[in-house]
């Protein structure tokens, strides 16, 4: 069957264009690859790109499930198996560009892993990735049953939590790209809590959550500059008051929080007859 065909065999347009994005961003990097675009440290920044690629495609994984309950669009669920094996795909791109920058040395590779925590962190990221890869088939789904398929998949969550936070302490100084990422991340948690507890996703619980989503956001990037550098917590929740530089991740996710929101009162439908999430997170029928 084709990437681009539904489960009947049919062309889905849904998944055609979702396929084609999941390739623009390979095609760019090889582009600028063969364009000299990179900079001096081309297959450093090939390394760094693919990796954050990775990330926004687990992000996009983990916001299907959230979208199609509070937007009822149940056919987006035809897609998320395509993206969380992207995320995949991207994630096994960054270790072979790492290991290639390792002049594919085992015994370093195997050392660099061992001793450094953030690479480690990101190899255990990878290897359970591999894991719900490797179990996303229908066939895997009927020989583990569908309990169990959804138990291991609902490692997707803190398989996140792992790759964001590899994210941070690669990210050196500045983790503002990682701080979005972590946002989202507690913005699509926070609405898994909604639909866990059966708190009606009205417009008003859906923009305090986002409100909650961007002070968490700005909380936890200031807590990590406190912890993790010599730059002040206080100095780092202050620097999301000025927007001369540039616009801070807590901004970002609360706008994406709001614009939810406002999603949701546009539907007319009752908050609580809203299709309810099913199946794992990771992957999905289609």
């Amino acid at each position: 069957m084709y990437p681009w065909n539904d489960r009947t065999g049919r062309f889905s347009a849904l998944k055609a264009a979702t396929f084609a994005a999941t390739l623009m961003p390979a095609v760019w990097i090889l582009l600028e690859w063969r364009l000299g675009w990179l900079g001096p440290r081309q297959l450093n920044e090939a390394i760094h790109q693919t990796g954050l690629w990775s990330v926004r495609f687990l992000i996009a994984t983990l916001a299907v499930t959230p979208l199609r309950h509070i937007a009822g669009w149940t056919r987006i669920l035809i897609v998320r198996r395509m993206l969380g094996l992207t995320a995949l795909a991207y994630l096994m791109l960054h270790f072979g560009l790492y290991a290639v920058d390792q002049s594919l040395d085992v015994t370093r590779i195997a050392t660099e892993i061992a001793l450094r925590t953030y690479l480690t962190i990101g190899f255990v990221a990878l290897l359970a990735m591999l894991a719900l890869g490797a179990t996303s088939t229908d066939a895997m789904i009927r020989r583990l049953g569908a309990e169990k398929w959804r138990r291991l998949h609902g490692l997707v969550h803190p398989i996140a939590i792992l790759a964001i936070l590899h994210f941070f302490m690669q990210s050196k100084i500045d983790v503002s790209e990682a701080a979005l990422m972590l946002g989202f991340l507690v913005l699509l948690e926070l609405y898994r809590l909604l639909v866990r507890r059966r708190i009606p996703l009205t417009p008003l619980t859906l923009a305090a959550t986002g409100v909650v989503g961007g002070l968490a956001t700005a909380l936890l990037e200031a807590g990590w500059y406190g912890v993790a550098t010599k730059i002040p917590a206080s100095a780092a929740l202050e620097a999301n008051l000025y927007f001369d530089l540039a616009i801070r991740p807590a901004w970002w996710v609360l706008g994406v929080g709001l614009s939810v929101a406002l999603l949701a009162a546009g539907d007319r439908r009752p908050a609580m007859k809203r299709p309810r999430p099913v199946g794992g997170p990771a992957a999905a029928k289609g």
